[in-house]
């Protein structure tokens, strides 16, 4: 699509490019807080001391030399400001073909090709609950990994499962002494949670407890077949029980390699690092000093010889650049992670490889109970599988209050349902805290999922009774509303909001995106009548109708959203 913002810099470097490069105007033009300023600006200051004027005359001089072209209807000098204002039929020829040519693929592009660009993301632990606390980690990075796969990347989806650590010598110890397969297999994550929740309760009055736990974990790592076959036995359990959630929400990936996966691989990354110098001895155990960075020692290998969650996190990284030879290796992983990321890498980088600063952690705020942090020792959890499904049926007994006629209304309740739930996970800034409360997860009031999907059921709805086809010509000068002329500009934008979702890898931008344009265009559908006009602007503001419809989609579709076509 035509970039408006450089033709501006083209008109400008024309007459300044013996004091300002290309790059350097391009990162000057903005666009102004207010639209009746322009469409953009190019504030003047930085070339006061060259020419020796004043800002407001040199933008004045420059509002007068510049020559308009067939995409700028007008130059104006405002202070130290050169404002451009775009030719609006012009920018309504180039949006709405650009719509028509991709239709729900508008936005997308093919800058990443060639480049891989590996998203891990949910990775819960094995034979422990599927809850809340996984909601950000799991849609956010199915977002992300989405984002990516738009923009011509090839992305790779990993789920790197924690199926490893002494937190199954503890289930090992606690299903031996207190479990029942039977039982167990009936119910797996509960049960599991349940002796898991017994171990540590129990650990309080036999200290031994822990002992037996690193033990068992010992054996593991040492290939006992029978806390190998316990192991297996949880991990398959498990992750069936994942899938479910997983099949809710509509997400998949292309690996589960977790932890155990790495198992064989750490012995020589281990050994790398004392051949580079880089391990000390500290009583009996392995760290690497991390003090003149900045952070604290890192404990690598335990005084038994077992490894530790970082150990893993470095052969894994290792080997996704041996395997994938990676552009980007994303991990979307809770903010109290920062440390033990920057640990890693910094290890990564000690060991000789420089591609550790293509190793980007995705961090983003924690979810909390009313009653406290969530803690699976002290079985205070709410499971996510719950969540989803109180989602749908309060969906489901709205829509039986309000259209209760409405076809498929099982199918429509879930994807609007659990569109509640994604949207308000990615409709703020990933960064943020909260609170989980089931009154504003299950809420559709305000900037919410259902608004932006309704709105695309709106717009569908009038497509039909219009007997709408894209292929119909239109006069573009036709569309000069305030109105229509606003969702234009937000269509238009919608890209280079992928875009910046991508480089800065937050959805957020995306979804604020959409809801935007939702919003305009309720209020275009609310101003500018449709149905009653004559032909020409009625087919011109239902090819505007179709172009929101399709974007809406490709924006929803984005952050893991359906979009059921009536509500």
């Amino acid at each position: 699509m035509k970039d408006l913002k450089e033709e501006v810099v083209g008109l400008i470097e024309k007459e300044i490019d013996d004091i300002l490069a290309k790059e350097e105007i391009e990162k000057l033009v903005e666009i102004p807080p207010d639209s009746e300023m322009g469409d953009y600006a190019f504030p003047c200051f930085r070339l006061s001391k060259a020419l020796k004027k004043s800002p407001n005359l040199i933008s004045q001089e420059l509002a007068e030399k510049i020559e308009k072209n067939s995409y700028i209807e007008k130059v104006e000098s405002l202070g130290p400001y050169l404002n451009f204002f775009i030719d609006k039929e012009k920018l309504t020829e180039i949006v709405l073909n650009e719509v028509k040519e991709k239709k729900e693929r508008y936005g997308s592009s093919d800058m990443g090709k060639g480049k891989t660009v590996i998203v891990e993301y949910s990775s819960p632990n094995i034979a422990k609950p599927f809850h809340i606390g996984h909601i950000r980690t799991t849609i956010i990075g199915h977002a992300l990994y989405d984002i990516y796969k738009y923009l011509g990347y090839n992305a790779v989806a990993i789920n790197h499962l924690g199926d490893y650590g002494t937190q199954f010598g503890k289930l090992i110890v606690a299903y031996k002494k207190w479990g029942d397969r039977k039982i167990v297999e009936k119910d797996p994550i509960n049960e599991l949670l349940k002796l898991y929740v017994k171990f540590h309760k129990e650990m309080e009055n036999d200290s031994t407890l822990e002992e037996q736990a690193r033990h068992w974990f010992k054996k593991l790592e040492d290939g006992d077949s029978e806390a190998l076959e316990l192991w297996q036995w949880m991990r398959d359990m498990s992750l069936k029980e994942f899938n479910r959630v997983y099949d809710i929400l509509g997400i998949k990936f292309d690996s589960f390699t977790g932890e155990s996966f790495y198992s064989d691989k750490m012995p020589k990354v281990v050994d790398d690092m004392r051949k580079k110098g880089i391990l000390k001895k500290s009583q009996g155990a392995e760290i690497v000093d991390l003090e003149p960075y900045g952070m604290p020692p890192a404990l690598i290998t335990k005084s038994d010889g077992s490894t530790l969650y970082i150990t893993r996190d470095i052969a894994a990284a290792i080997y996704r650049k041996e395997h994938y030879n990676f552009y980007k290796n994303v991990y979307v992983v809770g903010s109290e992670q920062i440390l033990h990321f920057k640990q890693w890498k910094k290890i990564v980088e000690l060991i000789g490889y420089p591609w550790a600063k293509d190793c980007i952690h995705v961090n983003f705020g924690m979810v909390r109970l009313e009653e406290g942090t969530m803690s699976t020792r002290k079985g205070r959890v709410v499971f996510l599988e719950d969540v989803l499904k109180k989602a749908v049926e309060k969906t489901l007994a709205i829509i039986e209050e309000r259209n209760p006629n409405l076809e498929n209304k099982d199918e429509v309740a879930k994807q609007v349902g659990i569109g509640a739930i994604v949207f308000q996970e990615l409709f703020n800034n990933r960064i943020k805290d909260y609170t989980f409360t089931w009154e504003k997860t299950l809420s559709f009031d305000g900037e919410t999922g259902p608004y932006v999907q309704y709105t695309y059921a709106r717009a569908n709805r009038l497509l039909e009774k219009g007997n709408f086809s894209p292929d119909n010509e239109i006069d573009y000068s036709i569309l000069s509303a305030p109105e229509e002329i606003n969702i234009i500009k937000m269509i238009y934008n919608f890209p280079k909001e992928i875009v910046t979702a991508m480089e800065k890898n937050e959805p957020s931008f995306v979804a604020r995106s959409i809801m935007g344009i939702a919003k305009a265009f309720n209020s275009f559908y609310n101003s500018c009548p449709i149905m009653q006009e004559e032909d020409n602007l009625k087919n011109a503001r239902l090819q505007l109708v179709w172009a929101t419809k399709s974007v809406i989609k490709a924006g929803l579709s984005l952050l893991g959203m359906e979009t059921p076509d009536k509500m």
